[in-house]
């Protein structure tokens, strides 16, 4: 096991974990409490998730867990965006970091699967025997 900050996935949440928080204190009060903290709390969730999948067995779920978490960062940027509380040149930014990342978890994803799978083929051809 891989210790977790050290996972390219983990260091581009992180990145965009930090991120997220330089171009919040310019974001509106109205919205700054109720979008950018959810932001906040669902890339720190995403954060938390690359951690149970690495330590974990079965990564699949936590990564599925990840993988959405990702896709609500993205909306409630969106909706920065279309509020006017975050420019155009801070969302692409934020679409340049939850793509890097969304690829990094979906290999990830696919590659547990095949692990998996092939585990419990080798499981049920022992049985057979």
């Amino acid at each position: 096991m891989a210790i977790y900050d050290n996972l390219e996935v983990f260091k581009a949440s992180y990145d965009l974990l930090l991120f997220v928080f330089q171009f919040t204190p310019n974001v509106k009060r109205d919205y700054r409490y109720t979008l950018a903290e959810k932001i906040k709390d669902n890339i720190i969730e995403l954060c938390l998730s690359i951690y149970r999948a690495n330590a974990a067995k079965d990564r699949v779920p936590d990564i599925r867990q990840a993988r959405e978490r990702l896709v609500t960062v993205k909306l409630l940027c969106r909706m920065l965006t279309d509020l006017k509380q975050i420019s155009v040149k801070q969302f692409a930014v934020v679409c340049t970091h939850t793509e890097s990342i969304s690829k990094q978890l979906q290999a990830w994803q696919k590659y547990s699967e095949r692990v998996r799978n092939e585990s419990a083929a080798v499981k049920a051809a022992g049985r057979n025997q």
